[in-house]
Order: C-alpha cells, then sequence, then structure tokens
C-alpha cells in the first residue's frame, strides 16, 4: 500500500541502534509501521495476522458467533467508545492511543478465505463492526472489506455490518451481489442529530447528515438499515427535542429498525477517557455523571426506565415498531440491553431450499 509523503518507522532493533525514530511496540506479525501528512497525528501498524475470525466468547448475550475486525484502534476518536480497553492488551493507551495507533490487518481477507475454506466452517453469520468500526477513514486506502465481504459471501457465510462510516457507500453494489448469495444485515451507527455536540464527542466520523444521507441510499439500493441510536447521553441528547429530532430523521431517511438506548462506561479505559472529557467540555455534568453511575458502568435503573419510556413514545410516534429495537425491559440486568438489535442489522435468513449440485468450477471457490 502506498501512501503520499509517508514516513515509515524502522523496525525495534534498528530504532534501539540508535535511530532518531521512536522505537516500536513489539506487535505480533508487524511489517511496518507508517505515518502520512493525510492522516495527521495517526500512526497505521500493518500487521499480518495469523487469523481474523474470532469466536464469541460462551455466553455471550450477541446474537452472533463469529466477528471480523480489520482494523484494531479507531481513528474515529468517540470519546463514548466502549473498545477502549481493548487497545491496552497491545499495550497502548486506552485514551489517545486508541484514537491515534491504528493497527491495520493487511493480509485479513487472504487470511480469510483460508478460515472459511476449513471443512469445520460451519458458515454461522459473521459481524463485522462490534470492536472498531470497519470503515473507518484508513480503509479508503487499504481496502480490506471489498476482500473480506467477496470471501464471505462466495463461501456461503451470512455477514453484518455495523458502522459510522460512509464509505460504506462505496461498497453498495458489491453488498447487493452479496445478498443475491447469502442473508446480509447492515446497521449504521447514529444517536443524535446536534451537529456541534457530534463533533465535540465524535471527531473523526462523518456527521449526522451525511449518516442519515446513507441510510437512504441504503434502502434505496434495497438492502436492509437498522440503525443503532446508542449511546444516548444523560442531559446532552435525551431531551424530548433531541430525541425527536433524531426519530423523525431516521425515519425520514428509511430505517428499517432502530435500538437506543443509554451511555455504557466501562471502566479501565472508557469510562475514565469519558469523565475527563466531560469534565472539560460540560464541568457542570460531572458530579451529576458520576451519581448517575455510581461505580459501575450502567446509568441508575431509576434513569434507565425513565429513558426507556421516552424512546418507545418517540418510537412509536415516528412508526418504529417496539420490537425493533430497544425496550429496556430487562432493567435488573441492563446486560440484556447490549443484545438488542434493531431490523435491518441480523441477516434475515433465506428460504430454505435444496441446493443445487455444485459445478466442478464453482466447487473450488466454495469449499
Amino acid at each position: 500500500m502506498r501512501w503520499d509523503a509517508q514516513a515509515l518507522m524502522p523496525p525495534p532493533a534498528q530504532a534501539a541502534a540508535g535511530s532518531a525514530a521512536p522505537a516500536l511496540l513489539p506487535l505480533a506479525g508487524l511489517v511496518r509501521s507508517v505515518t502520512t501528512p493525510e492522516f495527521a497525528g495517526i500512526t497505521f501498524h500493518e500487521v499480518t495476522a495469523k487469523s481474523v475470525l474470532n469466536k464469541v466468547p460462551a455466553g455471550s448475550r450477541m446474537p452472533f458467533e463469529w466477528t471480523i475486525n480489520p482494523y484494531r484502534g479507531c481513528s474515529h476518536a468517540c470519546v463514548y467508545c466502549f473498545a477502549r480497553k481493548t487497545h491496552t492488551y497491545l499495550d497502548f493507551d486506552a485514551g489517545r492511543d486508541f484514537d491515534s495507533q491504528v493497527v491495520v490487518k493487511v493480509n485479513a481477507a487472504e487470511v480469510l478465505r483460508k478460515e472459511l475454506a476449513r471443512p469445520s466452517w460451519g458458515r454461522h453469520q459473521v459481524a463485522l463492526g462490534t470492536n472498531t468500526d470497519p470503515y473507518q477513514r484508513a480503509e479508503g486506502r487499504y481496502q480490506l472489506m471489498p476482500g473480506i465481504i467477496t470471501a464471505l459471501a462466495e463461501s456461503g457465510t451470512p455477514l453484518s455490518i455495523l458502522t459510522k462510516g460512509t464509505l460504506l457507500a462505496r461498497d453498495i453494489p458489491l453488498l447487493k451481489s452479496a445478498a443475491i448469495q447469502v442473508p446480509v444485515g447492515l446497521g449504521i451507527s447514529l444517536a443524535m442529530t446536534n451537529e456541534a455536540l457530534q463533533e465535540a464527542i465524535e471527531p473523526g466520523t462523518p456527521g449526522p447528515r451525511a449518516r442519515l444521507k446513507l441510510v437512504s441510499r441504503l434502502r434505496e439500493a434495497g438492502l436492509p438499515c437498522g440503525v443503532m441510536a446508542m449511546p444516548i447521553l444523560p442531559w446532552l441528547t435525551d431531551s424530548d427535542e433531541a430525541l425527536d429530532s433524531l426519530f423523525s430523521s431516521l425515519a425520514a431517511a428509511g430505517a428499517t429498525g432502530v435500538t437506543a438506548g443509554a451511555l455504557y462506561l466501562k471502566p479501565g479505559g472508557t469510562r475514565e477517557w469519558f469523565m475527563k472529557w466531560i469534565a472539560a467540555h460540560h464541568p457542570g455534568l460531572a458530579g451529576r455523571y458520576g451519581r448517575l453511575y455510581g461505580a459501575g458502568s450502567y446509568a441508575s435503573k431509576e434513569y434507565r426506565a425513565w429513558l426507556g419510556g421516552r424512546i418507545r413514545y418517540f418510537k412509536a410516534r415516528h412508526g418504529f415498531s417496539d420490537s425493533s429495537g430497544f425496550s429496556h425491559r430487562d432493567l435488573d440486568d441492563p446486560r440484556n440491553e447490549e443484545a438488542e438489535y434493531p431490523a435491518g442489522i441480523i441477516p434475515a435468513p433465506k428460504p430454505t431450499t435444496a441446493p443445487a449440485s455444485p459445478t466442478p468450477a464453482t466447487q473450488a471457490t466454495l469449499f
């Protein structure tokens, strides 16, 4: 992959021998690290992965068993991102490093094809975008997603994608083709229509209007598109005016379903980074957030019950069925809320028919 005006960092051994460039962290499979003026302040660490299919832990409430994350770290830099702690597993920090040290699995499609060709592969749904965004800005350069989508579709594996990235529009023709072969689910993450607030708290993402336009483009292409309207931010995006604007906009864009819920503040990265942001940008709310969340990850039961009622009201007002998204039903165990996915994101099973015997030409592709 060629970058304009790129700068390459030397391998750790060279850096230790006296190079002026900083030494690299010992990332498994590291090929090189790249900086470029096109992505000021961001370093891309290109690695060769041995595996890209990730098994969801047993007992998880997620409605899928497998995930793929072609990138680790995310230039979208969402202050509230729940995945921040995962960057510490690479010896990066969960704050600034998560936003600026992006690991790229440059061989993701090739490795995936080999994994999907194994006789043991059961063609279970694979979800993308569950940890870091597969359509963050660097995807425009690395172009990993077309190969991943093609490999999944050709192997007969259902797939789903959740993203904030409008770069997804590039792959609409490919996704339409994939949807003929396998069930495909698509989702956009959008939880606010306030452009100024969005720019402050999600500084690396496309704005609300751009994401709403993407929802419409997907629907016009005949593809499903659910929306994850999460997180709703207490005292910032939970007013009747904000919720009405959000749900009316999603309805006008044609979203097939909506899930909405309160901010989740996971300790060990997300909670600390978000509270630092609140203290700097909305100091009057810092104490209120501390009391609302206590020492845990979830807002109080009372707040979630109140927010659930407002969400149900505005969903009904704008034509979204109560069953197609977040309901706050199990207030005693808020983890159930995390597994609520709206219509459109989870691939709908295709009608069961007896498959035709593959021709010799297609056997190699399928198996």
